[in-house]
């Protein structure tokens, strides 16, 4: 399974370079990958029923990914998956055959689109497969995702955008109060295991906890419905028909829209007696039943008659899975494989009508029967199993759902009210079948035959496979029947909708049952679909006076437009552009709350408080040196005077580590405290020296009330929580598991890059994206990382704002500097002299050349040392980015791009690419992810070398950090100098830092070279 899963997203990732080459014909080669998997599902029959699986008719697959959360990747395949999967493959297969013909070359989005169906399948399968709460939820999201992806697969057109996003909405906020209801059941059962849950679901029903499972019931049901389309959110799967035919036939007709049907056939086992279920299973399902067929009637768009009807079709689908006995569970099954196979097929002819005739409107279609009676023929095949007609698929199913009710109305006691029901829903089912074979095939009076296209064998041949398979599984249920026993064998002796009594076995399928009630109901069926159809005329009068007073997507609308508006409100009221009030709320609701928790504890203050540790006097000495820092920092006038008060207490801090024992937290402190100093200082140069108070007056003494009672309350909240603790600390164990586990004797470091090294990864993350954000702001359209070529400084190609390093005057500079340095072979800091002479610092020159290479080295040490001694990936990074600081504040921005080839965004980019890197390769080697390895080995010279592969993951983050530090270098420093060069007006005075036009100029021809030619020059030595 998990191969299965593999593959699909594999090949999704590369589908866009295949559609690149081989245009849609790609789709064949997308359309192995079901295809194969469906011939392994059928391999995996004898397993599945039989016991010679891992359990009795299942086999399963677990990957421990985090043991200690009980988190998983458990799969498990039963009687119900393999069903299931069998739509999903085999359908989704046929469907990517269709594509092929479907679509033309010329759409330039194929690969994407073919990427996001294969993708789609995949995530399908693994959510019908998927043996835990948490992982099944996941697959549950990435279907909403990709669905909307593919409904907005025309998204140069508003109603698909529309669409799209409403489908993503509706099912993505009853994805989030599942969520809800799955942690409420995982936490009360103990277990987020799918099929051990069900094993308890009787007891838990019934037990002390049965109100909260009770409300997990229905925040469960909630996310199948609205995943289903069930009223009152139905409305979102006709919008979704403004998707391309394909993804119609198979997400909604085939996959997407059965996974709230097949949630609650998975679940029905254990919760069908639970309270809240059966109202709400057999009451939202006959409204939708009814409703969806009633709106199908009112359509004049073929592929919307068969959107309602799917509509229609769910909420029968649900009713029947969801009644809770061994009848119901084998007719929801039988009914769920049957609908798969005439719906999609049933979209797939809409959809080659629409691509031969250009329309769907059947007041526009007439006489398409004679134009294409193969089409016509698959077509009435499928209209007639929808509705119902011996000896097909739906016949043979709707026969055991009408046996169903019958049972269950004389049982239960339910009275005829549920039957009629279902019975006036069929009615319906077959007046729309009715209606779609007429309006789509028939030729009409006073309408032009349409013109059609003649259909190629290729393109008709997924519908007319499962037109074939339709009339097999009709004559000869037999096969079915055996594969949707075990599941319906569940019910027996089980949880019944009654609480447990149902004790009768299951019947069999069968294309003839006798002179039954079941059949006889068939019969009023055909007879009042009959009439209701050769009424259409005077139905759809009826219909017209109806006033329409309630329309879903109508009130979705409006739900959206009362939460815009208030959006628009808050929004007007609390982003008013005050620095002073947006940290006035943040900071007094940070205050407020833990003190009013703090007041209504009423704990005592834990014993053997100190002020300052008599083992360490200088911690006071710290201790004033961080509040004369902040007193300062408030009391200053100026930027950088309160800015460089800031670092007092920033350094203060790290002095407190270092007296602590601390020194890897003290080195990091003061390295970070630095570069943020340096940041800081950079960007003020775009700001007013100045600091004007805009708060002054009243809201001043507001300042310092909110100011003090905010840190006070946090050293209060300190105090309660260091006393609040009740059980040993998990950190008592780092040191032995950082020395036997992860081979390392600092533990910091050890910590970050093994222990918690997911959390690392995050960080390095937000680090990346921290860096885009700042680099987005500063360059708009890039971060200036591509490298010109001297064909472009000469072309004049690449302007200064195109993302490109420097302009060509820029170039031009670093040119005739280069000739003229001291040493050719080492032109080494000479764009210092691109400084103005009352900018330049020969001292800070000589200095930088004397201290870049040993910090550079000093880097390296405390990345490769970090893992025995203070250091590590994150320190070694920050160390270097001090000593890019130094070069860039010694030569300017010239030398900052002299000194750093590789753009700030590669750099991240490789850095991440590498932690992801040590993270997967050990799961690829069989081990767990972020799994650490201890190598030792012997080398001459060198002798005993003990390696840990965590070492990797902590390059990656030296790079990352070095690749954050170029980029703050570049956006506020390098960037901001060349706004300044533009400006002349906004600098500081002075002359501006770049050689004049002439002076190049001159320069140049004194030498007898162009400055473009100097740099190719250049650009030769330095390749030589």
């Amino acid at each position: 399974m998990i191969t299965v899963l593999a593959l699909h997203f594999a090949v999704a990732a590369v589908a866009p370079l295949l559609f690149r080459k081989f245009g849609r014909n790609s789709f064949y080669a997308l359309a192995a990958v079901p295809a194969a998997s469906f011939v392994w599902l059928l391999l995996q029959h004898e397993a599945i029923y039989s016991d010679a699986g891992n359990s009795p008719g299942a086999i399963a697959e677990v990957i421990p990914w985090v043991p200690g959360l009980h988190l998983e990747l458990a799969f498990r395949m039963d009687a119900l998956a393999w069903i299931m999967s069998l739509l999903v493959l085999g359908v989704g297969a046929l469907v990517l055959v269709y594509c092929a013909r479907y679509f033309e070359n010329k759409d330039d989005h194929l690969g994407g689109f073919g990427a996001q169906l294969l993708a789609f399948a995949g995530a399908m399968f693994g959510l019908v497969t998927a043996d835990d709460l948490l992982l099944m939820f996941v697959f549950w999201e990435l279907t909403t995702v990709l669905s909307y992806l593919l409904i907005g697969y025309a998204r140069t057109r508003l109603s698909a955008r529309r669409s799209a996003l409403q489908a993503l909405m509706v099912t993505t906020a009853g994805g989030l109060a599942m969520l809800v209801g799955l942690i409420i059941l995982g936490s009360t059962a103990g277990t987020y295991r799918i099929q051990a849950i069900l094993d308890q679901g009787p007891a838990l029903v019934t037990g002390p906890a049965g109100g909260a499972v009770g409300a997990a019931v229905v925040l469960i049901l909630i996310g199948a419905i609205t995943k289903s389309a069930l009223v009152p959110f139905h409305f979102w799967l006709p919008g979704a028909m403004a998707a391309p035919t394909p993804v119609s036939a198979y997400l909604h007709a085939a996959a997407m829209v059965k996974a709230g049907v097949y949630l609650v056939a998975r679940l029905a086992p254990g919760f069908a007696a639970a309270p809240p279920w059966l109202p709400m299973v057999l009451g939202l399902g006959l409204a939708t039943m009814l409703v969806g067929g009633y709106r199908a009637l009112r359509q004049t768009d073929v592929k919307l008659i068969l959107a309602y009807g799917t509509v229609s079709q769910l909420g029968f689908l649900i009713m029947v899975v969801g009644l809770g006995t061994p009848d119901a569970a084998l007719a929801g099954l039988a009914l769920l494989l049957a609908h798969g196979l005439f719906k999609a097929t049933l979209f797939l002819v809409v959809g080659i009508i629409d691509h031969q005739a250009g329309t769907r409107d059947i007041r526009k279609l007439s006489g398409v029967y004679g134009s294409a009676r193969a089409l016509a023929i698959v077509a009435a095949i499928g209209a007639a199993s929808m509705a119902g007609i011996p000896p097909l698929a739906g016949f043979v199913a709707k026969e055991s759902v009408f046996e169903a009710f019958i049972q269950y109305s004389s049982e239960s006691g339910a009275g005829p009210w549920l039957l009629a029901g279902v019975v006036l829903g069929s009615v319906l089912t077959f007046a729309y079948s009715a209606r779609f074979m007429w309006g789509a095939f028939a030729v009409k009076p006073g309408v032009e035959p349409t013109a059609f296209k003649p259909i190629k064998p290729a393109f008709l041949a997924a519908p007319a496979v499962l037109s074939l398979l339709t009339v097999v599984y009709g004559l000869w249920p037999a096969p079915v029947d055996g594969w949707i026993q075990p599941y319906a064998a569940l019910f027996v002796d089980g949880s019944a909708s009654d609480g447990g009594s149902g004790t009768s076995s299951p019947g069999h399928l069968a294309l003839w049952h006798g002179l039954t009630p079941a059949l006889g109901l068939t019969a009023v069926t055909f007879a009042l679909g009959l009439a209701m159809y050769y009424a259409r005329n005077a139905v759809a009068r009826l219909q017209a006076r109806v006033p329409g007073w309630i329309d879903a997507d109508r009130a979705y609308q409006r739900t959206i437009g009362a939460l815009d508006d208030t959006a628009v409100w808050v929004t007007g009221r609390t982003q008013r552009g005050s620095l002073f009030f947006y940290l006035s709320v943040i900071l007094t609701v940070a205050f407020v709350l833990p003190l009013t928790a703090l007041v209504l504890a009423n704990k005592p203050l834990p014993a053997g408080l100190y002020v300052i540790d008599p083992g360490s006097p200088l911690q006071m000495v710290a201790g004033a040196g961080i509040v004369i820092g902040a007193l300062a920092a408030v009391r200053a006038n100026k930027r950088f005077l309160a800015v460089l008060m800031v670092s007092v207490t920033g350094y203060g801090i790290a002095l407190l580590f270092a007296l602590q024992g601390a020194p890897d937290l003290a080195l990091t402190q003061m390295l970070v405290e630095t570069i943020i100093l340096v940041a800081f200082v950079l960007a003020m140069r775009s700001l007013p020296a100045g600091l004007r108070d805009r708060t002054g007056g009243k809201y001043r003494v507001i300042r310092v009330v909110i100011g003090l009672s905010f840190g006070l309350t946090m050293i209060f909240v300190a105090i309660y929580a260091l006393g609040a603790r009740v059980a040993p600390p998990v950190s008592l164990q780092f040191p032995q598991l950082a020395y036997k586990g992860g081979g390392g004797l600092n533990v910091v470091n050890v910590t970050l890059v093994d222990i918690r090294a997911w959390d690392t990864f995050g960080e390095i993350s937000v680090l990346a994206l921290a860096a885009t954000g700042v680099a987005s702001l500063i360059f708009v359209r890039g971060r200036g990382d591509r490298i010109r070529t001297s064909a472009n400084v000469a072309e004049g190609t690449v302007g200064r704002r195109t993302g490109a390093r420097g302009s060509t005057r820029d170039d031009a500079a670093l040119a005739m500097n280069r000739r003229f340095a001291a040493a050719t072979r080492d032109a080494w800091l000479v764009a210092g002299r691109t400084l103005a002479p009352e900018r330049r610092s020969i001292i800070f020159e000589v200095v930088t050349r004397l201290l870049f290479h040993s910090m550079i080295v000093f880097s390296l040490y405390l990345l490769l040392a970090g893992h025995n001694l203070p250091g590590g990936g994150f320190a070694g990074g920050l160390t270097a980015g001090l000593a890019l600081t130094i070069r860039y504040l010694a030569g300017g921005r010239f030398e900052l791009r002299e000194a750093t080839p590789v753009g700030a965004g590669t750099l991240l980019g490789i850095g991440l690419a590498t932690a992801a890197a040590a993270g997967m390769t050990p799961l690829l080697l069989g081990g767990q992810v972020f799994q650490s390895a201890i190598v030792e080995l012997w080398l001459p010279v060198f002798g005993d070398i003990k390696f840990v592969t965590s070492t990797i993951f902590d390059i990656g983050v030296y790079v990352v950090v070095v690749g954050l530090a170029l980029d703050v270098l570049r956006s506020l420093g390098a960037e901001i100098d060349e706004h300044f060069e533009e400006q002349p007006g906004l600098s500081d005075g002075g002359p501006s830092d770049e050689p004049s036009d002439d002076e190049l100029s001159r320069v140049g021809e004194a030498d007898g070279v162009s400055a473009q030619a100097a740099d190719a020059e250049t650009t030769a030595k330095g390749t030589a």
